[in-house]
């Protein structure tokens, strides 16, 4: 019913991901977006909304803040109030606003490492610094070092944190998430967490647990960010929310933000709202999808000496060691072999590299192909 082999010409477009290799026969598997059209009630939502012909300011319609209440509450079983709900153009304006709402100028903003680079560059926008806990593999899986988040945390005021984990795709147990609480609450941390890929859930019977509802502190501390955009390829058109139970936090928060913060995009609005309606069966069908090409990206790679990828239990990227290839440019080597990934050492894993599958499975394929034979012919 929802052709994810379709491999659709995206140069023309412009697109961000495709631009950077342009005249090229590098296939670009960085930035994290997908290569698989929007669910066809979006599409049809949009060319609704366009043929209307206005475009001017809008906001959000009582619907779809209804429904992402209803989301989260059949989904995850978080019950969240509509004042809760704080709309914003993307999630990285939004923790950027949390960095200089909930610290101080030249205090320490606490974060694990390896993780989306965004995070890493926040606190130096705002004369703050950055103060990283390692992430470290348990059982084939990354999770936080509590001991060095218990040792660094006395120092911070806030803790940025992501969840599912970007890079890596951890899905945090809710025992995992109350011992970071632990912890937050021992030295009265905000916590500003991502859950952005919260729908992506590839190991089935993994529950994603948002941070807010492990019990009251949490949602006392916290500030949530989530977005329909990865979940149905629509990032360009800005449109996430953060929910922010402790009203104190939420008016700080929202006070911050005036006369900085632009408003949402009207067409993310209307993505948004047909997305939630009724988006999930192509959700559904896109997850079984992502589920088999993140096994055969898993089985082709760690079966190449010298290479090594946990499999991810969420999201569409994988996490791929190649310490022990021992490569001086592991970027340029693989678009020597016509593959473009994104640099661990963004990430803050320089013996890394980041790999998006979320893409037709002829091109994934394809990508293995060249990285395997260009490692094997070294």
């Amino acid at each position: 019913m929802f052709d994810f082999d379709q491999w659709i010409d995206r140069r023309p477009t412009r697109a961000l991901k495709w631009l950077k290799y342009e005249g090229t026969n590098i296939l670009p598997m960085w930035v994290a977006d997908t290569e698989f059209k929007a669910p066809p009630a979006v599409i049809e939502a949009l060319s609704e909304r366009v043929e209307h012909g206005i475009f001017g300011y809008s906001r959000p319609t009582p619907a779809l803040t209804e429904l992402i209440i209803e989301r989260l509450r059949e989904r995850y079983g978080w019950e969240i109030q509509a004042d809760w709900l704080v709309y914003m153009p993307g999630v990285v304006p939004a923790l950027n606003l949390a960095c200089q709402t909930f610290s101080e100028p030249g205090s320490n903003i606490l974060m694990p490492k390896p993780i989306y680079y965004p995070f890493l560059h926040a606190p130096g926008f705002h004369g703050r610094k950055a103060a990283h806990v390692e992430m470290v593999e348990k059982d084939g899986r990354w999770l936080l070092d509590l001991e060095s988040l218990e040792r660094q945390a006395k120092d911070s005021e806030l803790l940025l944190f992501c969840n599912p984990h970007n890079p890596g795709g951890t899905i945090y147990t809710r025992e995992e998430l109350e011992a970071i609480n632990d912890i937050a609450k021992r030295h009265n941390l905000v916590v500003c967490s991502d859950e952005i890929h919260c729908d992506l859930l590839l190991d089935e019977g993994k529950p994603h647990v948002p941070y807010a509802d492990i019990n009251q502190d949490a949602a006392d501390r916290s500030i949530i960010l989530m977005a329909p955009s990865k979940t149905f390829n629509i990032a360009g058109l800005c449109c996430s929310f953060a929910v922010v139970p402790n009203q104190e936090l939420r008016t700080r928060f929202i006070r911050a933000a005036r006369g900085i913060m632009a408003d949402v995009n009207l067409l993310g609005f209307v993505a948004a709202e047909a997305a939630y309606a009724d988006g999930e069966e192509w959700l559904q069908a896109q997850l079984e999808y992502l589920r088999q090409n993140r096994d055969l990206l898993v089985e082709r790679l760690n079966g190449v000496p010298g290479v090594k990828v946990l499999s991810p239990e969420a999201t569409y990227l994988a996490w791929i060691d190649i310490s022990a290839l021992k490569l001086d440019d592991p970027i340029g080597f693989f678009e020597q072999a016509g593959v473009g990934l994104s640099p661990g050492g963004q990430f803050g894993g320089s013996d890394f590299v980041r790999l998006n599958f979320g893409c037709p499975r002829a091109m994934l394929d394809e990508a293995l192909h060249r990285m395997i034979a260009a490692i094997n012919s070294r």
